[in-house]
């Protein structure tokens, strides 16, 4: 069994409330494809350097789950005050990227249970 700090039962149990609403957690499944679809980072042909993660588009929500925008913003500011995802604006477009931290964090929770077997 893992052991725990207050801070990591407080975050796993914020993560999971956030994670218990069923389009919550399409959402959430949706930005972890993306997120895996995105690795690794390709190099920027002229750069060399990492392509920056386009992150995962608020307007996806809509049209996968077939809800408003309103509601999808709710969703979202769930999962980002759970400290699952973080959103970033660029002009009228809203992205969702993984907080890696996190997913982390609920894999390492899991794993001991599934090693038991």
């Amino acid at each position: 069994m893992c052991r725990l700090t207050d801070k990591g039962v407080n975050l796993l149990a914020d993560a999971f409330k956030a994670l218990a609403h069923p389009n919550r957690l399409q959402m959430y499944l949706e930005v972890v494809r993306h997120h895996q679809a995105e690795q690794p980072l390709t190099e920027h042909s002229r750069t060399g350097l990492p392509a920056p993660a386009a992150g995962c588009g608020v307007a996806d929500f809509i049209s996968k789950l077939s809800i408003g925008a309103p509601t999808v913003s709710h969703h979202v500011k769930a999962l980002v005050d759970a400290g699952l995802i973080r959103v970033e604006k660029q002009g009228k477009y809203v992205s969702c990227f993984l907080n890696e931290d996190v997913y982390r964090e609920l894999g390492d929770f899991f794993r001991p249970l599934s090693s038991q077997e």
